[in-house]
């Protein structure tokens, strides 16, 4: 059936040419409707460098303009959904003042068949009708992605890259005490002398004899990547908080002022939540993931636990904040509140690790009106001088 075969629409109706992009590594799907025809147009871009290949888009675009007859200047809405190429697509089209989105891949409805036809076109073709529908109202079809400044998403890889060279040092520690038990060699390898006493062939094994060559060699090379790690991770340490935005050192300063909050702690919180404006607690739970996803249908009444959608990063802080909170905080209305849940439950672990995810919502609430209004949360107290 002819794809560019027109249908009578409503004379209220405003004219939009919806368009979604359909990423892969290799090839773009590009199709394209503007609610006048039965089905949408579908098109391929693969062009082997990323500016060509979104200049091809944009030639796709005009090009179905002309075919379609649409005036020049119709409002043209873009889509695509997150993953892997962020949000330098939605940034270059916006630069070029045409309008974009970036969805959630969660929240697009899909059949519960068993099995379902599932190809680039077909997943561009539906978000498509699905922007269409969300342009008209419809925000259940979708959820669209807040973008950050190109700032506030650079500035997140100081303490992602922080976190990871924490866990390769970590991971070096690790990896040489295991090979070392595997001769009975106890040796402490955090000690700072260790490298040194592997250099000179002083570390035995369980009887005294010397390391095997393999192994001693495995050893030097995890010693002098553990040595490069620990480098990068001091120098990052040095020029941290330099190389932190003003705006965000002012809510990690004032955060870090809150006891049970650490200056790391405080900038994790900064640039990777905090670096938006929320409109109420409910959007801020929700974006960290911590809400409660009721399940209750019929005679059917489950309680599924948090949605555990949003930041991971910043779901897993919140919960070892939580605890700290409890320790330094013990006259907040949080701890109070904490302890009069738990309390009667005795070696009940399991209603402590519950109660505690409650914590960390209600913690992340209060921090953010802290931030925003200056309200200090119930009962908190400051560090002192």
């Amino acid at each position: 059936m002819r794809t560019d075969q027109t249908f009578t629409t409503g004379s209220n109706e405003e004219l939009v040419l919806a368009v979604s992009l359909e990423l892969a590594a290799s090839k773009w799907k590009v199709a394209l409707h503007d609610g006048r025809r039965e089905k949408p147009a579908v098109h391929t871009v693969a062009q082997p460098l990323a500016a060509d290949r979104l200049q091809a888009v944009l030639d796709v675009i005009e090009q179905q303009k002309l075919k379609w007859s649409l005036p020049a200047g119709v409002r043209i809405v873009v889509s695509y959904e997150a993953g892997q190429d962020a949000f330098w697509i939605c940034r270059a089209l916006q630069a070029r003042g045409i309008e974009c989105y970036v969805v959630d891949p969660a929240s697009i409805p899909v059949e519960r068949h068993r099995r379902r036809a599932k190809t680039d076109r077909l997943d561009a073709i539906k978000l498509v009708i699905n922007l269409r529908a969300w342009l008209r109202g419809e925000r259940d079809r979708m959820h669209v992605v807040h973008v950050p400044s190109a700032q506030d998403e650079a500035s997140r890889q100081l303490m992602r890259d922080r976190g990871q060279l924490h866990k390769e040092v970590n991971q070096h520690f690790d990896r040489m005490r295991k090979l070392l038990a595997t001769l009975g060699c106890w040796d402490e390898v955090h000690h700072r002398a260790f490298a040194g006493r592997l250099a000179r062939d002083e570390v035995r094994c369980h009887d005294g004899t010397p390391l095997p060559p393999e192994l001693r060699e495995r050893l030097l090379r995890e010693c002098e990547r553990l040595a490069l790690a620990q480098q990068q991770l001091a120098t990052l340490e040095k020029t941290r908080q330099t190389s932190v935005p003003a705006p965000a050192r002012q809510r990690s300063d004032a955060l870090a002022r809150l006891k049970g909050i650490g200056e790391v702690g405080a900038s994790r919180l900064a640039l990777e939540l905090f670096w938006r404006e929320f409109s109420n607690p409910r959007q801020v739970g929700a974006c960290v993931g911590l809400v409660p996803q009721p399940w209750d249908s019929g005679e059917s009444q489950t309680d599924q636990g948090i949605s555990r959608q949003g930041n991971r990063r910043v779901r897993a802080l919140l919960v070892e904040m939580a605890w700290c909170w409890l320790r330094h905080q013990p006259g907040s209305a949080l701890t109070q509140w904490f302890n009069q849940r738990t309390q009667g439950t005795g070696p009940n672990r399991r209603a402590r690790r519950i109660a505690i995810v409650a914590v960390a919502r209600r913690l992340a609430i209060a921090l953010w009106r802290y931030l925003r209004d200056g309200v200090i949360p119930a009962g908190a107290q400051f560090k002192s001088a």
